[in-house]
């Protein structure tokens, strides 16, 4: 571990900086500690990264994903704020050399048993991670923390944050552009394909060889980048020195079709058995008491100074600071890149009190819906409400087309006598009357359900949404179901949480909610809003039966506003089968992706 430097803060996201503990493609990595004493290790992102929103949104995802990795074999995560100027995120501190420490610079390949126990550890990482719908993509040395109780993982799925702002537009990678390391990259990797779990396979292949043996299977970089990325794509491994057992599962690893590589499940049921305090070399565990030392004689490096303003600032009591929205909106503003959900805030920079009036993080203990004791629950697929819903919503748009029909052909019907005769007088008044009946029940019961579906599904998407991106998504979820039937407020608060999970749903960068009143790509959502509003407010003619007027006349009035109303119910049910179906498409391919 480094000293910090005069560059680096002495803070990040509530924990304090002890020191440095490594730098890398995506940033730095700092020893800290948190507020209530635990270590912790604090990656924060490079600035220029941060400017990418696709960067922002996908280190959004892969932090979500992330959280739900068992703590066994990784370094779990503990926090995140990806919406911080420069983002960041917070895992449990591993008290332990890299296996590149180990084999580099403290013993040298490790031998046979330590190996097999390596491989234990790191196959069922790999099981917990996958498990979690991610893919690791950067699984090299470096990234393995060793402990007297096995091996622990570290960054995973962060790299496909990388990734993901090193493609272009297109979505292919940009031209010179490879995620991964030289040496511990899969063939899928190096020739721009499509990476799955069987991408990290191969690297676990690449890591174990070179533990066992102490070089890289495909040469080093010495002789340049390209050429070890050549090897790994059309020649052999090197594994001089393996047999046996160990020799089979290594090279099963490193087959370059992605097919006739083993899965996790696999590999764990060939490497059962427990993971001892003998697994490592003595000299290995000499290494792992001085590291737990140098942890114990880390001190603060801002001294007792700091904690009394500290203490000194938690002693005043809050205030609600008397400025104009501008001056803490950055869209506004133009002040550092803080999301407004951080300070409590809603998307436009002013206060929301459905979001814990000021004390609201994206991932800190305030939980996700801004109240302290909420979790996010996990995302769970729509299709089998969502298809039932749109099918609904599309029987009803069938029987508003035949309701249409049946009106003008009864409004025709009635206006071939005069306006001033009874309606009852009608000579096909009793048949006409009991066919309008007949499609008034049907009408009724197809609308009852059509609703009740309607907002199983709309509590349903809005849960997701938080899973998704916690504390992206205006009101609390149970406003969800009962904003429908809040008088007036009906009009406008459902569209709120509409546009907002809509986004979340979509991935829409956090930017789009900052200063902009109506983030863009929105019309679909828009327009089937506008029509049902419409719909909404002439649906009161549906209330009225033709029949139980008294003259022709009154009873042309009605069904001409039926009409009226058909006209725009038709298209407000087009929009929100579309509506439906696309949003349930959106979450469903995201849940899948492991998002």
């Amino acid at each position: 571990m480094d000293r910090l430097e005069s560059s680096d803060p002495r803070s990040i996201g509530g924990y304090r900086l002890l020191g440095r503990l490594g730098e890398g493609g995506m940033g730095r990595v700092y020893l800290a500690r948190s507020e209530r004493g635990r270590t912790v290790a604090v990656k924060s992102v490079k600035g220029e990264l941060a400017q990418r929103p696709e960067f922002r949104r996908r280190f959004s995802q892969e932090i979500t994903a992330a959280r739900r990795v068992g703590a066994e074999w990784t370094a779990p995560v503990l926090d995140a704020d990806p919406e911080a100027a420069e983002p960041w995120v917070a895992t449990g501190y591993i008290a332990g050399p890299s296996l590149a420490e180990v084999v580099d610079r403290d013993f040298g390949p490790l031998p046979e048993n330590s190996v097999r126990a390596l491989t234990t550890g790191l196959v069922r990482a790999l099981q917990a991670i996958h498990g979690a719908g991610l893919v690791h993509r950067d699984l090299k040395p470096s990234n393995v923390l060793i402990t007297i109780d096995g091996p622990r993982v570290i960054d995973f799925g962060i790299a496909r944050a990388l990734d993901s702002a090193m493609q272009s537009s297109g979505g292919m990678t940009r031209t010179g552009s490879v995620i991964g390391s030289p040496g511990f990259m899969s063939p899928e990797q190096v020739r721009g394909s499509v990476v799955t779990a069987a991408s990290d396979v191969f690297c676990l292949g690449a890591v174990l060889a070179y533990a066992a043996t102490g070089r890289m299977p495909f040469g080093t970089a010495d002789s340049g980048a390209h050429a070890v990325m050549f090897r790994i794509a059309e020649e052999d491994a090197d594994l001089r020195g393996l047999s046996g057992p160990l020799y089979e599962l290594i090279a099963a690893c490193l087959e370059k079709d992605p097919e006739r590589r083993p899965d996790v499940d696999t590999l764990v049921a060939r490497t059962e058995g427990e993971i001892s305090g003998t697994w490592l070399p003595g000299q290995v565990l000499a290494q792992l008491g001085r590291h737990a030392v140098q942890l114990l004689d880390s001190e603060d490096p801002e001294g007792q100074t700091e904690r009394q303003d500290a203490a000194s600032a938690t002693t005043q009591p809050p205030s609600m600071p008397s400025t104009p929205p501008s001056a803490y909106h950055p869209a506004l503003a133009g002040g550092p890149n803080v999301s407004p959900y951080q300070a409590g805030r809603g998307p436009y920079g002013y206060p929301q009190p459905w979001m814990g009036g000021g004390q609201h993080t994206t991932y800190g203990p305030a939980g996700p819906y801004g109240h302290p004791g909420r979790t996010p629950r996990p995302a769970r697929p729509v299709r089998t409400i969502g298809t039932p819903t749109w099918v609904l919503i599309l029987l009803t748009l069938v029987w508003t087309v035949a309701a249409l029909i049946h009106s003008i052909s009864l409004d025709a019907t009635l206006s071939s006598h005069p306006e001033s005769w009874l309606v009852t007088a009608h000579p096909e008044y009793t048949a006409l009357k009991e066919r309008s009946q007949i499609i008034d029940v049907f009408g009724g019961l197809a609308f009852l359900v059509t609703i009740i579906l309607w907002l199983m599904w709309f509590w349903r998407v809005r849960l997701n949404a938080e899973a998704f991106e916690p504390g992206r998504v205006r009101y609390d979820p149970g406003m969800a179901l009962g904003v429908w039937f809040i008088p007036f407020c009906n009009f406008f608060m459902p569209k709120q949480i509409a546009n907002d999970v809509w986004s979340v749903s979509r991935g829409d960068p956090p930017e789009w909610y900052q200063g902009r009143r109506y983030p863009p790509r929105r019309g679909l959502v828009s327009g089937w809003w506008t029509m049902w509003v419409i719909y909404f407010i002439w649906s009161f003619s549906q209330f009225f039966s033709w029949y139980d007027e008294t003259t022709i006349d009154e009873a042309e009035g009605i069904i001409a506003l039926q009409i009226f109303t058909h006209f725009f119910a038709i298209p407000a049910y087009i929009l929100a089968v579309v509506f439906v179906s696309r949003l349930t498409n959106m979450q469903d391919d995201r849940i899948a992706a492991g998002a």
